[in-house]
């Protein structure tokens, strides 16, 4: 287990939070828009709200065994939630599960460009600061930092079209109904997931680094 600083835990904690909001909200996102669209398994329990209680109570260990365990053995966070749907409903309205798929990534880069709006205004106004000695931020300053990394790597991760991620249903979107239909057919048929989740992990290794960089230098460009 490596060296667990002070302030390793305390980053570990800010961090913590980021992932457990934002992810919250990804899901909730999911909920919302599914409600919208006529599907309300989610909503029934209890996932349209922005308490992490309902979300965590459903996937456990994605949302705090697995986040916790990581960072304590890595120094790096992973984990997943989900919201259900149902299948027979997707199958009737594949567009409509489409835009629910898309609302989990959306809020995604909300809560990002919120954090962008957070870093801007405390900079200039001086309500933010770095140690000039450990060039650290203070407590505000990491939790908008983690909020603008985190979200922008859920975002994308979630939107490769891959399945069991959110862009493997949001093509459809860009599908007629049938094709759509015939589409949920032959994804939903298959025992795919573990392999898309490899094929993505393997794939945003490579494509990740610069759109991240690509992301600073249009939020940032006085520092990047």
């Amino acid at each position: 287990m490596p060296d667990l600083s002070p302030e390793l835990l305390a980053l570990g904690f800010i961090w913590y939070v980021a992932f457990l909001f934002s992810t919250t909200c990804h899901e909730a996102a999911h909920a919302l828009v599914a409600k919208i669209g006529g599907d309300e398994t989610a909503s029934s329990g209890g996932q349209v709200t922005l308490n992490p209680m309902p979300h965590i109570q459903r996937e456990p260990w994605g949302m705090v065994v697995i986040p916790l365990l990581s960072f304590l053995l890595t120094q790096s966070m992973i984990g997943w939630a989900s919201a259900p749907f149902d299948p027979s409903w997707e199958r009737r309205h594949p567009r409509r599960s489409a835009w629910m798929a898309l609302a989990g990534p959306a809020a995604n880069y909300s809560l990002m460009l919120l954090a962008v709006l957070g870093l801007h205004l405390g900079w200039s106004h001086n309500w933010l600061h770095y140690d000039p000695v450990t060039h650290h931020g203070d407590f505000a300053a990491n939790i908008l930092n983690a909020f603008f990394f985190l979200n922008l790597l859920l975002g994308t991760f979630n939107l490769l079209p891959v399945p069991p991620l959110d862009g493997s249903t949001g093509i459809m979107l860009f599908m007629g109904e049938e094709r759509a239909r015939r589409y949920l057919d032959w994804l939903r048929g298959n025992s795919y997931a573990m392999l898309g989740l490899l094929l993505a992990m393997v794939t945003f290794r490579y494509i990740y680094s610069p759109i991240e960089n690509f992301a600073l230098r249009l939020f940032f460009p006085d520092q990047y």
